[in-house]
């Protein structure tokens, strides 16, 4: 058994974009899956990306966001959905100004987005 606590997890952040890992290869020893919880800063947008090796499933816990798919498709979500990506999906989000956008991702086998992000 893992118990984590907030002095357990991570903070990575680029401009707009604050992914506090919960579950990650930094903290745990899970070898299935990587937690995290992403914020979306009103009027930010978090590019447009794939995970060639790992599917991903989004739980909006708060906000509105427009999805950012392949080529230049989008999609509303909203708090309460879920989206799930496959491995190589095309996948991103562009948030209003009015409210942050939040959600769980579950990434499925676990990344360590440090290198993504880097240090926040």
């Amino acid at each position: 058994m893992e118990f984590l606590t907030n002095k357990d997890f991570r903070s990575l952040s680029n401009p707009g974009v604050t992914s506090l890992q919960l579950v990650s290869p930094h903290n745990s020893g899970s070898q299935q899956v990587t937690i995290t919880q992403v914020t979306v800063s009103p009027g930010a947008r978090q590019a447009r990306h794939a995970h060639q090796a790992s599917e991903q499933i989004w739980i909006v816990t708060s906000g509105e966001g427009t999805l950012l798919l392949a080529d230049g498709e989008t999609r509303v979500i909203r708090s309460g959905e879920v989206v799930r990506f496959e491995k190589g999906d095309v996948h991103g989000v562009e948030v209003g100004e009015d409210q942050a956008f939040v959600y769980l991702a579950v990434t499925s086998p676990p990344i360590d987005f440090t290198s993504i992000y880097g240090r926040g």
